[in-house]
């Protein structure tokens, strides 16, 4: 009898456990975690590339001294920032780890611009794998929180609506922060990895020769 009634009370508490959205918040709650794991994942591919990248610059354009200081000090700003899982818990720690992903971001693309001045630099062919690379893991990024905030959006959602609120209330699962509009504008245009220069503006054609004057009539 008595295992009757623990089964009994078993089901129904799942049942109002289902009923009241816990597995659902349980289910986005990891989908939130696996979306976070693919952008740590990419963006620790683009810190990966840096080292590299600012070498290979700087056998070609060691005068760019403050341009090469930048990117190395923004990479370090986001090496020292621990993205784990919890960080997406924690509205200040996400804003900083966004603004130093920001900050590399736009180092990166101040040290592409400094090699149009430099046509060895962009004739180099490591230099150009790592350019490509940079655009390839510059898209992946972007695709990855595209998922990470569609991912946080169903989870914010279903913790605000009712009833799931009180459940969310309950066992403590508060919304999530989200990537901004503006860095998702950033950080969706890939760097520029087109080595060609535009092709030359024709030259004006000549003017066309004056009339010869008319012979004079007697």
């Amino acid at each position: 009898m008595r295992k009757f009634l623990a089964f009994t009370a078993a089901v129904i508490a799942a049942a109002s456990l289902s009923g009241c959205g816990y597995n659902d918040l349980q289910r986005q709650d990891e989908q939130v975690k696996s979306a976070w794991s693919e952008v740590i994942n990419q963006d620790q591919r683009r810190a990966d590339l840096v080292p590299n990248l600012v070498n290979t610059v700087k056998g070609y354009a060691a005068q760019e001294e403050r341009v090469l200081t930048e990117v190395t000090r923004a990479r370090a700003s986001v090496g020292s920032i621990q993205a784990t899982p919890e960080l997406i818990n924690d509205p200040q720690a996400f804003a900083k780890f966004q603004a130093a992903q920001a900050q590399l971001q736009s180092a990166l693309s101040r040290l592409l611009l400094v090699a149009e001045n430099y046509p060895q630099l962009k004739s180099d062919q490591n230099f150009r794998d790592l350019q490509a690379q940079l655009e390839g893991t510059e898209n992946r990024i972007a695709v990855a929180r595209n998922r990470y905030i569609k991912a946080v959006q169903e989870y914010n959602t279903t913790v605000r609506s009712f009833p799931t609120t009180l459940t969310a209330m309950l066992f403590k699962m508060d919304v999530k922060p989200n990537f901004s509009v503006e860095s998702e504008k950033a950080i969706s245009v890939p760097p520029a990895v087109d080595f060609t220069k535009p092709a030359p503006a024709p030259a004006p054609a000549p003017p066309a020769p004056a009339p010869s004057p008319a012979p004079a009539t007697k």
